[in-house]
């Protein structure tokens, strides 16, 4: 026996599936492990409305300040539009009362960030002044986050907004307590930078929801387009502060429509059925290719048990999700996988049945298999492809684990049971006895 390139890189690929898959199926395992959808372990769904009407009024104040782009969106695990105007999000994981209500108030908040120019001409009155009278001057009277006491004037329509927000990182000032430092796209820091140096040791009010943060004074022209925002933050709150940021700026306010739990019990029976199918299918499968194929149906379930590994092992790697349909993924793989075995030892056997020796008939039926496997599988993968393009939620978790199963068995059994074949094809032609590895003797 002599090995050869494609027993290697079996042999490379068995390895990888092992290191990769095995943190996954070991609880206490430390490492990179697929993480179980919302069906699966349970957790929060939600769905939102958007007040579209008040996203009128925020697009007309974003025009008048110089933007001209909408950006929309929420950095979490699953975001889906429903509808015209509604948001679905399904947060896997959640469990108890405190994480509910923590996810609930960071999904429904707007942080809606704008930098707003103080009315230094006025400023001193805002005391005395009502919110008629500011905004007869195209002001508004905004509230201090950290002194509710203090009040500030500011211009109505800001120098700029979170819509040209581009991310939001939790840092530390000076004093090493937690500030949000922000960073702007390149019109974004055009305009600050713009209005920056037309304004020097005039102030600049960084506005969070509604409210002033800071008001510092610009002492030169501030390029580079980033920022910091400074308070009296716990860590967790500069966090939570920073995801709302980075989520994305919400020109309309949203609300909160539906609400429902999924409780884990739903995610162990679905694990435990798929296990089941999975297991039995798996079990069936190699039974029928040892008594059918004898030795040439081991060979094919080593490739199945390695293609298992394989997609377990990629879908950690890359931290894939893995839903219900995702797990019928994997067992629709598996009969793909040994799909594609079969019709290469039928191949080989037809070719042993008509007389030809060991090496050609291991030779001409892989020659003769590749096209019928690779057309199946290439067919199957541009479906797979336009599930996970156009489909949503489940449907993409589906599309993946089919995607990767398909890669990996045209990996396991076009190359790896070739490789095997290959290493054993002398010990194979002593033995003179194909019906033990292929069920079938050679023809005369």
């Amino acid at each position: 026996m002599k090995l050869n390139y494609r027993v290697i890189i079996l042999i490379a690929a068995t390895i990888f599936g092992l290191i990769f898959s095995i943190p996954s199926f070991t609880q206490s395992s430390e490492g990179k492990k697929i993480t179980l959808g919302l069906d699966l372990q349970g957790g929060l769904h939600m769905l939102l409305g958007v007040k579209t009407e008040e996203a009128v009024n925020s697009q007309i104040k974003a025009y008048a300040s110089g933007i001209k782009h909408f950006q929309f969106g929420l950095a979490e695990p699953t975001v889906a539009k429903q509808g015209v105007d509604k948001i679905l999000v399904e947060l896997p994981g959640i469990k108890t009362p405190e994480e509910e209500q923590r996810a609930r108030e960071l999904i429904s908040r707007a942080a809606k960030l704008e930098l707003m120019a103080v009315d230094e001409d006025r400023a001193m009155r805002v005391g005395d002044m009502s919110d008629a009278e500011a905004l007869s001057y195209g002001d508004l009277i905004l509230q201090d986050a950290l002194q509710p006491q203090i009040k500030h004037l500011v211009n109505e329509i800001p120098i700029l907004d979170g819509t040209m927000l581009t991310d939001a990182q939790v840092g530390y000032d000076q004093n090493n307590r937690p500030v949000i430092n922000f960073s702007l796209n390149a019109h974004g820091a055009q305009i600050f930078g713009d209005f920056t140096g037309k304004s020097v040791g005039k102030r600049l009010a960084i506005v969070l929801d509604g409210k002033v943060y800071s008001a510092p004074v610009i002492n030169e022209r501030i390029g580079g387009g980033s920022g910091q925002i400074s308070g009296n933050y716990t860590m967790a709150e500069a966090n939570d502060l920073a995801i709302a940021l980075r989520s994305g700026a919400l020109l309309a306010p949203i609300y909160m429509m539906e609400k429902r739990s999924v409780g884990p019990s739903l995610g162990a029976d679905s694990i435990k059925a798929s296990m089941v199918a999975l297991v039995s299918g798996f079990g069936l499968v190699v039974l029928f290719m040892m008594v059918y194929y004898r030795r040439a149906g081991v060979i094919a379930n080593i490739a199945l048990l390695v293609n298992i590994l394989l997609i377990v092992a990629v879908m950690a790697l890359f931290g894939a999700t893995l839903t219900l349909p995702g797990m019928a993924g994997i067992v629709l793989t598996v009969g793909m996988a040994v799909d594609s075995n079969v019709i290469i030892n039928e191949r080989i056997r037809e070719m042993l049945a008509e007389g030809s020796s060991i090496k050609r008939a291991i030779e001409v039926g892989y020659q003769n298999a590749m096209r019928a496997i690779t057309d199946s599988n290439v067919t199957t993968l541009i479906a797979a492809v336009a599930l996970y393009v156009y489909g949503t939620g489940a449907i993409k978790g589906f599309a993946i684990t089919i995607s990767i199963g398909i890669l990996a068995s045209m990996l396991t059994a076009i190359l790896g049971t070739h490789g095997i074949y290959l290493m054993l094809q002398d010990r194979i032609e002593k033995s003179k006895d194909t019906a033990k590895w292929f069920g079938v003797k050679r023809g005369k």
